[in-house]
Parts: C-alpha cells; sequence; structure tokens
C-alpha cells in the first residue's frame, strides 16, 4: 500500500482530535475512531504502515499509532496471522531503523510508548517466533546513541513486564516470566552484558544520560543474572570509575547496592563487599565531612547501608549454621565478617551524625543491625563499647531539634523529622538492650550537665537533656533501676535525675517543647512521687500556673488538661491538704464558656472534660469526711445546672438556626462535663458512699427537660442520654423514677438513629435491675416496639445506602433489646402484652430469623427462639405455644439455612447455625419424644426428605452431646444446599 493511499485510509478529521486543545467533539470523535481501529480484524494494519514509513510528523498521531499496536498485541496477538505478526515485527525494526538517522529525536513520551511496545512484542513472541529479538536489535543499532536510547528502555520495559517484584503476577504470567529469564540467562544475556560494558565504556565522558539509563538497567537485571558478568575486575572498575564522575555516581552508587543486595553466599558476599569498600576507601569516598553533594551522599548512604547490613546478614548465617562454605573454620570466618563490619563503623558514625536527617536516617538500618550482633555477643571489648558509645552520643545529637522546626504550624517537614525521632527511639531501645549501665551513665552526663545550666542553654539542648529521661523509662527493662525505691540508699540513677528535674525549675523555660517534655516526664514518672510525695506541690504550681495550664501556647495548655488529669488519678491520695486549693485556682477553667463570651476560652470543651474528671478524681478520692465531698461535689456541679437552665431558656427563644446550634452545643457540653465527673466513683468509692447522690439527682433534674426541647433534638437527646447511662451504673436503683419520663420524650417523633441509641440505655437498665424495672418494662414495651415497627415500615428510597443500613442497624438492636428481656428472666413483660401483640411481637423474631439475610440478626433471633422455648416451651409453660413451637419455631430451623443467602462458608453464619442447632435441642429438651415424632412423621416428609436421613437427623438431635448436632448440622444443610 502507497503511501498516499494509507493516508487517505487514515480518517484525517478524527485524527485531529488527538490534539490536547482539541475540543470535545474531535476528541470524542478520535476516541470512536481508536476503538474502531482497535476492534478491527486488519483496520491496526494503517497504523502499522504509518509508524513504518513515518508519514505523520505529529507527535499524537505517532502515539496513537503505537498505542493501537499495543493493543493488538496485547489483547489480539493469539488471533493475528502469521502475516500479521510477521507486519508487527517488520514495523517495529523499520521504526526503529528509522531512529537511527533521525536528526530530530522523537520526544521520550513516544521513545517509551515504543520500548513498551517493543517488551509486549518480546514477551509474546521470545520463546517461540523472535529468540533472536535482542541480536536483531543490536546488530541493527550497534552503538548508535540514538538506537540505545530505545534499547535502553526496552530492556526496563521488559524488566518492567517480567521481573518487577511489586506486582502480583498469575501462576500463568509467573511460569511465562520463569520460562523467559531461563531462556534469556541460556541465550543471550553474556551478550546483554557485554553491550552495557560497551554502551558505559563508550559514552561515559560524552552522553550522561545514556551512560546512567544503563546503569539503571545493570541494577535492574542484577538481581537475576550471573553475578560473575557483572562483579568483575573489569565491570566494578568501569562503576567505580563512574563514582568520581559528578553526573554518574549517583546512579553508579544505586547499581552497585543493586550488586551488593544481590542473594550470595555469606564468605563470597563479604568478598565482595570488602573488595568494594577498600576501593572505595582509596578513592577516598569515606571522607563523608569533605563532601558537599548531599544527593550524592544520600545515595552512597544507602550504599554504605546495604554494605553493613550483607556483612551482617553474612556474619549471622555463619554463626547460625557453623559453616557457610567453611567447614572448620567457620569461627574464623565469623571473626573475618565481624572485623569487616567494625571496620565500617566509624563510615556509619560519619553518616549518622551528618546535619542532613535524609542521609543520617538511610543508615539506622546497618546501625539498628550492628547493635543487634553486639547483643548475641557474650562480652563486649573496650573498641566495641566505645563504638556503643559514640552512637549513643549520635542518637542524642541527632534527636536535637534544629532552628528551622516549626512548632506553632507543623508541616511536612516536621512531621518528617517526627517519622526520623522514631527511628532513632529504636536505635536508643537497642542501645539499652546491647548495654543498659553504658546508655544510663551517657544520659545521666549529658541531663546532669544541661540541668545544671538549663537557664543559659538553647532550648533544643534543654528538650532533648528531658526527652532522653522520658525515653528511659521504655528503653531501660524495670529491673535495671528502671524503678524508685523509698529506701535512700537504693535510690536509682533515674530517681537522681527526677529529683533534678523537678526540684532546678527547668519548667520556666519559655518554649513551648521544653514546657511540654517536662510535663510528659512527670506524668511518665508519676510513681517517683509515690516515694518523694514532697516534690508534689512544686510540680502542682507549675502546671497550674502560666507553665502549664496558663501557658500561653494552646497545644501546651490541651496536652498539659490531659496530663493534669493522669497526674491527679496516679496521686490524689497525696492530695488531701491540697483539694481545696486546687479547685480554687482551676475554678475559671471549669467554667461553662458561653457562646456571647467574646473572650477565647484557655482550654477547648474537651480538654475541659479532662479538666472535670481531674476535679472528680480529687474530691472522690480524698479521705475527707462525706459531708465535705458532698459539698465540693455540689459547688463543682450547681454551677452547670444554672448555667444548663439559662441556656436551655435561651435556646427555646432562639429562631436562628445558627445561634441554635451553638446553644445546644454548649448545652451538650454542660452535661458532658457533669457525666465526666462521675468517673470519679469506683465500687470502694460509689455515688452514696461520698454522700452525692442528690446532686446527681439534682442533675437529673436540671438535663431531662432538654429531652422535650423541639429545636436541635438530636445533640441535646445524644447528650442527656450518655448522662443517663453513667448515672444507671453510678446512681443505682436513685435512677429509675427518672426513666419512664424520659423514655416518654424520647420515645416522640423518633428516627431510627434516636431509636437505635435509645434501646441500650433500656436494655442497660434491664440487665441491671431485672425485676425492679419489670412493671415500667411492661408499660415501656409496647410504646417502644410499636415507634420501632413504624420507623421500619417507612418507605426509603432503593438507593439510599445510609437508611437501610440504619434500618439493618434498628433492627439488629430491637432484637438485642428482646434477647436482653428475656435473657433476664422476665417473661412476664412480653406474656403481659396481650395475646395479639405478644404474637406480633414473636412472629418478627421468626421473621428476623428466616427473612433477612442479616447473619447478626438472625443468630440473636435464635438466641431469643430458643430462650422463649425454654421460659414457655414445657408442659406447664403458656397456653398455645407448643402448637407456636410446630407451626413456626421448627420450620424457621430448617428454612433459614435453606435460604440461597444463607452462606454456610460465612464464620458469622456458622454461628447463627449453631444458635439454630441449639433451638431443636432446647425444643427436644422441653418437648421430648413427641418433637422427634412431629418430625419424622408431619414436618420432615412434607420435605421430601428421605425416611433414613430423617431417621440420622432425629438419632443426632437425641444425642447429649451438642458439639456432635452443631457438626452435623452443618453437613446435614450443606448436603441439603448442594
Amino acid at each position: 500500500m502507497a503511501c498516499q493511499s494509507v493516508a487517505a485510509v487514515m480518517d484525517e478529521q478524527a485524527l485531529l482530535g488527538l490534539n490536547p486543545n482539541a475540543d470535545a467533539r474531535y476528541r470524542q470523535r478520535a476516541m470512536a475512531y481508536f476503538e474502531q481501529l482497535k476492534e478491527s480484524q486488519d483496520a491496526w494494519e494503517v497504523c502499522a504502515e504509518a509508524l513504518a514509513k513515518g508519514i505523520y510528523s505529529d507527535d499524537h498521531v505517532k502515539f496513537f499509532c503505537f498505542q493501537v499496536l499495543e493493543h493488538q498485541i496485547k489483547f489480539r496477538h493469539a488471533g493475528l496471522s502469521a502475516a500479521q505478526q510477521q507486519l508487527v515485527r517488520e514495523t517495529l525494526m523499520k521504526w526503529l531503523q528509522s531512529q537511527l538517522l533521525n536528526s530530530h529525536p522523537e520526544k521520550p513520551f513516544i521513545r517509551n510508548k515504543a520500548a513498551q511496545v517493543f517488551a509486549l512484542t518480546f514477551i509474546m513472541e521470545y520463546l517461540t517466533l523472535w529468540p533472536k529479538f535482542f541480536f536483531d536489535i543490536l546488530s541493527l543499532v550497534g552503538l548508535n546513541p540514538l538506537g540505545v536510547d530505545v534499547y535502553l528502555r526496552t530492556l526496563m520495559a521488559i524488566d518492567a513486564e517480567v521481573v518487577d517484584r511489586n506486582i502480583m503476577y498469575s501462576p500463568e504470567e509467573t511460569r511465562r516470566n520463569t520460562l523467559i529469564k531461563d531462556s534469556m540467562r541460556e541465550q543471550c544475556i553474556p551478550h546483554l552484558v557485554e553491550s552495557w560494558f560497551q554502551i558505559l565504556q563508550t559514552y561515559q565522558g560524552s552522553q550522561p544520560e545514556l551512560t546512567c539509563q544503563c546503569l539503571e538497567v545493570v541494577g535492574a537485571y542484577v538481581s537475576w543474572i550471573d553475578l560473575n558478568l557483572i562483579a568483575n575486575d573489569r565491570f566494578v572498575g568501569l562503576l567505580l570509575s563512574h563514582m568520581s564522575v559528578e553526573e554518574l555516581r549517583e546512579e553508579a552508587c544505586d547499581c552497585l547496592l543493586e550488586i551488593v543486595n544481590k542473594g550470595m553466599d555469606p564468605l563470597d558476599k563479604t568478598k565482595l563487599v570488602e573488595s568494594l569498600s577498600r576501593v572505595l576507601q582509596s578513592a577516598g569516598f569515606f571522607n563523608v565531612e569533605q563532601e558537599e553533594d548531599v544527593d550524592f551522599l544520600a545515595k552512597f548512604s544507602r550504599l554504605v547501608n546495604g554494605m553493613g547490613q550483607s556483612l551482617v546478614l553474612s556474619w549471622t548465617k555463619v554463626v547460625k549454621t557453623g559453616g557457610g562454605g567453611g567447614g572448620d573454620g567457620s569461627e574464623e570466618a565469623a571473626a573475618e565478617m565481624l572485623a569487616a563490619l567494625e571496620a565500617k563503623v566509624p563510615l556509619l558514625l560519619q553518616l549518622l551524625v551528618h546535619e542532613d536527617d535524609d542521609i543520617s536516617a538511610n543508615v539506622v538500618g546497618f546501625c539498628y543491625e550492628y547493635l543487634h550482633v553486639l547483643k548475641q555477643l557474650p562480652l563486649l571489648t573496650e573498641q566495641q563499647k566505645a563504638n556503643v558509645e559514640a552512637i549513643m552520643l549520635a542518637v542524642m545529637k541527632k534527636l536535637t531539634y534544629d532552628d528551622e522546626y516549626n512548632f506553632d504550624n507543623e508541616g511536612e517537614d516536621e512531621a518528617m523529622f517526627v517519622e526520623y525521632r522514631k527511628q532513632l527511639k529504636m536505635l536508643l531501645d537497642r542501645l539499652a538492650q546491647v548495654s543498659p549501665d553504658l546508655l544510663l551513665g551517657a544520659v545521666g552526663r549529658v541531663f546532669t550537665a544541661t540541668m545544671q545550666s538549663w537557664q543559659t542553654a538553647p532550648f533544643m539542648e534543654v528538650e532533648v537533656a528531658i526527652r532522653l529521661l522520658y525515653m528511659l523509662g521504655e528503653a531501660l527493662p524495670a529491673s535495671h533501676g528502671a524503678h524508685f525505691s523509698g529506701d535512700t540508699t537504693k535510690t536509682s540513677a533515674l530517681q537522681d535525675m527526677m529529683r533534678t528535674l523537678v526540684s532546678c525549675n527547668v519548667c520556666s523555660y519559655q518554649h513551648c517543647s521544653v514546657s511540654l517534655e517536662f510535663f510528659e516526664t512527670v506524668v511518665r514518672y508519676d510513681k517517683f512521687f509515690i516515694v518523694e510525695p514532697l516534690h508534689i506541690p512544686t510540680v502542682l504550681m507549675a502546671f497550674l500556673d502560666q507553665r502549664g495550664l496558663r501557658h500561653s501556647s494552646p497545644k501546651v495548655r490541651s496536652r498539659v488538661a490531659y496530663l493534669f488529669s493522669r497526674f491527679i488519678k496516679t496521686l490524689h491520695k497525696h492530695m488531701n491538704a491540697f483539694i481545696e486549693d486546687i479547685l480554687t485556682r482551676i475554678q475559671d477553667l471549669l467554667e461553662l464558656a458561653p457562646p456571647e463570651n467574646g473572650f477565647p476560652a484557655l482550654l477547648t470543651s474537651d480538654d475541659q472534660l479532662f479538666m472535670f474528671e481531674a476535679a472528680g478524681v480529687l474530691i472522690v478520692g480524698g479521705d475527707s469526711a462525706v459531708e465535705r465531698k458532698q459539698a465540693l461535689m455540689r459547688s463543682l456541679l450547681l454551677p452547670l445546672m444554672d448555667a444548663f437552665r439559662l441556656l436551655l431558656a435561651k435556646l427555646l427563644q432562639e429562631t436562628e438556626e445558627e445561634r441554635q446550634a451553638v446553644l445546644a452545643d454548649c448545652l451538650s457540653h454542660a452535661v458532658g462535663f457533669a457525666s465526666r465527673t462521675s468517673k470519679a466513683f469506683s465500687n470502694k468509692q460509689t455515688v452514696k458512699q461520698c454522700g452525692c447522690t442528690e446532686v446527681y439527682r439534682d442533675c437529673m433534674q436540671a438535663f431531662l427537660p432538654a429531652l422535650s426541647c423541639p429545636v436541635q433534638r438530636g445533640a441535646l437527646r445524644s447528650s442527656v442520654r450518655s448522662f443517663l447511662h453513667r448515672m444507671i451504673i453510678c446512681l443505682e436503683e436513685e435512677v429509675l423514677p427518672f426513666i419512664p419520663a424520659a423514655s416518654e420524650h424520647m420515645l416522640k417523633e423518633c428516627e431510627a438513629k434516636d431509636l437505635q441509641e435509645f434501646i441500650p440505655l433500656i436494655s442497660q437498665m434491664t440487665a441491671k435491675f431485672k425485676r425492679q424495672v419489670s412493671p415500667f418494662l411492661q408499660q415501656v414495651f409496647m410504646p417502644l416496639v410499636l415507634a420501632i415497627f413504624e420507623v421500619l415500615a417507612r418507605p426509603a428510597d432503593d438507593n439510599d445506602q445510609t437508611a437501610a443500613l440504619e434500618k439493618q442497624m434498628l433492627r439488629r438492636s430491637y432484637f438485642t433489646f428482646i434477647q436482653t428481656v428475656t435473657g433476664s428472666g422476665m417473661n412476664e413483660v412480653l406474656a403481659n402484652q396481650g395475646a395479639e401483640n405478644m404474637e406480633r411481637v414473636v412472629f418478627t423474631i421468626i421473621q428476623g430469623a428466616v427473612d433477612f439475610p442479616d447473619p447478626i440478626a438472625q443468630k440473636t433471633c435464635f438466641i431469643i427462639l430458643s430462650k422463649l422455648v425454654e421460659l414457655w416451651g414445657g408442659k406447664d409453660g403458656l397456653v398455645g405455644f407448643p402448637d407456636f413451637i410446630y407451626k413456626h419455631i421448627v420450620p424457621a430451623c430448617f428454612l433459614a439455612p435453606l435460604k440461597p443467602t444463607f452462606d454456610l462458608s460465612d464464620a458469622q453464619t456458622v454461628l447463627t447455625l449453631s444458635e439454630c442447632a441449639l433451638t431443636l435441642k432446647m425444643i427436644h429438651l422441653k418437648r421430648g419424644p413427641e418433637f422427634i415424632q412431629f418430625l419424622q412423621q408431619e414436618y420432615l416428609p412434607s420435605l421430601q426428605m428421605a425416611p433414613e436421613i430423617s431417621q440420622e437427623l432425629c438419632q443426632v438431635i437425641q444425642q447429649p452431646d451438642v458439639k456432635v448436632l452443631k457438626n452435623y448440622i452443618k453437613a446435614f444443610f450443606q448436603r441439603a444446599k448442594q
């Protein structure tokens, strides 16, 4: 076909749409044209010819043609005729030939796409149709730079398709890839390696970009080819010479790292690393301080890390196996490897302390593993101890913040430093395992020196000194003096440091990082104050004044509020003398911030929760008389109640929605604060014992009216409901008089979510008070159930996933509620609802067990049915219930598991089936032979079940071992569903 005819065949109008600036109409037409060419048996050939003959100069058209070709090879290669497959090969080679003479090289994106198409063709044809793929390409391109570029890109594209370890290949692809690699090793790898050497040698001085591409190829292929082809004097010598060329050395570093990471015998690996090390050292690369190029050092540090980790791995293998190819010389080999490893430590230290954190972070892995080696040695030499100490000092130095760290507005750089600090902490923990004494001594020296001159030291030095003390708590084993002793002759180094910390007034240092670190450390070591309580007043004052809760930084105030509550919880027994004083000092921090008060509050409402909890713990945990506790708790809660009543009255008058939301938010906080104070009570210190019953009853009276507030219902109901949950736990039966009115309000104008959240409250009360709430439950039962039915019956859009999920959760909550009622032995609650209501409820349980494909709800329904059979199914049970068992409960036990949606491979469904089996067992327990007779003569024959299977099932039901029944039932339904 002549050029002109191809051009005529290509849809010129459609091609206009390939231009990124084309309008939508043209772009659509181009897309349609692309689909047409892809699907056609032979229309793609016009694209092939256009590429082979270079008809189009437009880059987007050329890219388009390659895309069409790519699709044919990837998805339709097997369907192409031999002539068409030959056409693909010829097209690619002609296109490649045209590149060699091209005075204007193709854009990189076209060359990359061409390389992809070459790689795909290689994968499809190398093992069968085109075994000379590489020889054909190499003989064509020679050392032409434009041809070499495409050749190298193709090799990288092949690596991405065949070797890339980040891709999950199918078993078929894995088998194919293995065959390709095996064939390449046999037929062409030595030739490819030779071509790489020639390219590197030829272009190292004139074409750095091409040389770097080639180094990348070598690095990619070295993992699976014979290492001797690369790890030899001439090749490594060439790579090392590249290390001295500025444009090449980063890529050369990466390439050497790939060689070092190659899996090898320990002795061979050690020899390789050592020879590489000698050459690098003699070339001056170990003088890190003289290197100014941080990008290169980042690559070099990764290489050193790889070399170090390789030596550790080799040493570990030799020590473990007692050999590594060394026979009786394994001890000698291990000693040599350890010596090689130790020789790298000075270089490791230079990189670890480098001011650039990326360079330092790159060698943390090697450092960590070196310390792991030391940990396994029986005794450390003086040099090894010196190494450990040097690593400690490096870690301490690198933990330090730099001047640029932005504490007020932490961004990406700050986040990266925090992550880097975590890596350094791992090193510190490992140092503690190697030599706790050395670590404790080193930290002690740094800490003591810094605390002696903290007034004149930069903030970062002060912060890191305290930080190191904090870190010791996790790093040192408790047996190693990390505990505190009341015996002054036995006080540990840690105890001495804590004494210094709290008495040297460093908490007055004017920098937020130091303030935070001080309070974090004080709370980490709160046990110190149990043995030395004389320091408590000093630290309390720091918490309470501008150094802590009144600090100028909101971040510090927020964190200190939480730490203060922790401090009080641990040490409240030692604070009896200060309770009133503390409560007076924090009084303004316990105030509900009304929305119209224009001043920004010192603490957020979330922070205030911790303050109220701390206040509660102080009052309840003290040794004071009941009257004092009562008075203190009332003075803490009364302002909340007063503010609540005022704000609720305002909310009822407010018409603007935004203001309503703000007021409701404030009301919710008031309830939350009161609720949080109740966390201070325990089994040993109950509300009643502390004389606080009345004040919490008053809170209930103040808060409950919010339930009938017509606006902002969701937020208010939610907070009051949470308060009621707490009161059921704390107030015991004193809460009961409030529940009927609260329930009545909460059942009005309900949404699915309201009900779903209300049910756990009723269930909690039922489970806790049982018979005491039976009269109330009987009264509220049907209104609650009818409210649930009404919400569930509301029509909803089929596509509304949220509404569907809310209904599912409500249905589950409803069944859980019924389970709680029946499980608490209050069958009279159900029995007294009248026959019609009771029947309606029990039918919903049958429906839940069978009709809804929700195994969690189904399981609950079978538990309820089993319980009802236990309560009412016996000889003296509920009149008419045995009839219900045979008509409805027994069929449910068979119909549910036979449903297509009942998935026996799902763990949750198998649990449902177990409950179903237990229900059958319970029916047999209550009805005896009558039940077996019903199954054999009536029910099972109605399912067309063979008599022998029916008999087998009945025998298993009569066996005492429930486990046998559960296993049998599972197998029974698996067979039935096949």
